[in-house]
């Protein structure tokens, strides 16, 4: 016989619930409260959609998060929202990060902050049985959040190595001699650069995001969702790779004109669309394994969901306390953010590195500049490019790039990153510590090598009175600088020299310290403490 509690649980869980004209003018003011502290955020956001190739995939996310939810209708109507207080918990959380996106303009913090919000809502109202319906189609909210700049830089330079090498396999199968050095494809009569646009990112993001929503389709064990979805990115990477070495060969046989114009782009949908029957053909596999295989036409099921069923007891819904309390937690944010002025960064006065000294103490410097295409990726505000020459002859090549804001993720690129790229190998980086005549300095001390070159490198990271070399701890810094003082400004400092065959490196060395030394002893001036 079963309990009058549980009977009557059941009957509740049975019924079919709706919101009153009241609760759903509430909940339309959840929404509003919850938009307006990201309003300019989200403006901004769909402008890096448009302006970024590789996220313009990300308009349609929200339409498609918004149909997974609604194929949840009849399993929602006939749930009861118990509501949560950890959903209330979630909001205060979000509430914090846009704050601390708020001053520190970092306005990366206040997307995910804002995901945090709208998911905080949402388990506040519905509660965890509820919430667990549509927690994939909230996670596949997050694609619509580009990452981090220094991230994706460092991502898509390693991609185009990769890329770069693959393709050259490719070429080579085909019987043509090339010659690789970095991300630079040299076919004798012509060079194909892998630029950032070749990087495979267009690819593998939105692959990404298609992987994920077959997964979610895919009536199949965990470990095959998984693996299925995992499978987007060796697939991207290895489908942009071959387009690159048709492209080498098919500029080979037809010239050049075969990499580029309305060719070149049919040619990347060409290979998505590869890209998609290569993740169909995976899940197919991956449905043929185990003691019950399945066709793929019976394992994904791309449907609209179950209707809607009017059975049962026609029950009012009750908005939760906690979904209440975490839309007044909203609601003071919203208010608060009308009349929160917008923060200016500080940006001290300094000189500029076009006036700094070609003589150091018996030093003589020889300046050079960038090409327009260098300085259009690097996106610095200022910078120094030159060759040095001391007493012993070493030929020295300082290269120092400052920046006036590092809040948008626009940033000094790490040697340990882009050096590659231009086919350099790191055989040793580690940080060492100098002791030069102003005092002592903490570098990346590293040797490079390039075919039978190699060159003694030292960088280091000049961030607002502090000398840093760790990457991610500059990140860190930038974050607390521009929290606690309003600033984010900074610069790299690079150093390189050869090392010839049966030289003496211990000059070398002596020759780069002495010459970071009094390059550390200048730069208060121009990158200011």
């Amino acid at each position: 016989m079963t309990p009058p509690g549980q009977a009557t649980a059941s009957a509740l869980d049975a019924a079919s619930w709706h919101f009153s004209p009241r609760s759903i003018a509430v909940l339309a003011f959840a929404l509003l409260v919850a938009f307006i502290p990201f309003s300019r955020v989200l403006v901004g956001l769909y402008g890096a959609w448009s302006l970024q190739p590789e996220y313009s995939y990300a308009v349609i996310i929200p339409f498609i998060s918004l149909f997974l939810i609604w194929r949840q209708r009849d399993a929602l109507a006939h749930m009861p929202f118990r509501g949560s207080w950890t959903g209330l918990a979630v909001v205060l959380l979000g509430v914090l990060l846009w704050l601390i996106a708020e001053l520190s303009t970092i306005y990366i913090i206040a997307q995910y902050a804002f995901l945090v919000v709208v998911a905080g809502l949402v388990l506040a109202l519905a509660g965890g049985a509820a919430f667990r319906r549509v927690l994939m189609p909230l996670l596949l909210l997050l694609f619509i959040i580009p990452l981090p700049a220094f991230f994706a830089n460092s991502l898509s330079l390693r991609l185009q190595l990769w890329s770069s090498a693959i393709g050259v396999a490719v070429i080579r199968l085909a019987g043509i001699s090339v010659y690789l050095d970095g991300n630079v494809i040299d076919l004798g009569s012509y060079k194909l650069q892998v630029a950032e646009a070749c990087s495979g990112l267009r690819y593998l993001f939105p692959l990404m995001a298609l992987a994920c929503l077959i997964a979610y389709f895919y009536k199949a064990t965990l470990w095959k969702r998984v693996a299925v979805f995992l499978a987007s990115i060796p697939i991207a990477v290895f489908m942009n790779s071959l387009r690159i070495g048709l492209i080498g060969i098919t500029v080979e046989h037809s010239g050049p004109r075969m990499a580029e114009g309305v060719l070149h782009w049919f040619e990347g949908w060409v290979v998505f669309m590869i890209c998609t029957l290569l993740l169909l053909g995976v899940a197919a596999s991956l449905s043929r394994l185990g003691p019950h295989p399945v066709r793929l036409r019976d394992a994904l099921l791309l449907d609209s969901g179950p209707p809607l069923r009017r059975n049962g007891a026609n029950r009012e819904r009750v908005l939760p306390v906690a979904f209440v309390a975490a839309t007044a937690v909203a609601a003071t944010a919203a208010t608060f953010s009308l009349f929160l002025p917008e923060r200016v960064e500080l940006r001290p006065v300094r000189a500029s590195l076009g006036e700094f000294p070609l003589q150091l103490n018996g030093w003589q410097g020889v300046r050079s500049s960038l090409e327009p295409v260098y300085l259009d990726a690097l996106k610095l505000d200022d910078y120094l490019l030159a060759n040095y020459q001391g007493a012993t002859g070493t030929p020295v090549n300082v290269w120092i790039a400052y920046y006036d804001s590092q809040r948008k993720g626009q940033s000094a690129h790490s040697p340990r990153s882009c050096l590659p790229g231009g086919g350099w190998e790191f055989e040793t980086l580690a940080p060492r510590r100098l002791n030069t005549s102003t005092g002592d300095l903490t570098v990346n001390r590293g040797i490079i090598r390039h075919g039978t070159e190699r060159q003694l490198v030292y960088y280091w990271f000049q961030q607002r009175g502090r000398v840093v070399t760790n990457e991610y701890l500059v990140k860190w810094y930038i974050l607390r600088d521009a929290i606690t003082r309003n600033r984010t400004d900074g610069a790299l400092v690079r150093l390189m020299a050869p090392l010839p065959p049966g030289a003496d490196d211990a000059v070398v060395e002596h020759d780069l310290t002495q010459l970071s030394g009094m390059l550390s002893g200048q730069l208060s001036r121009y990158v200011p403490n």
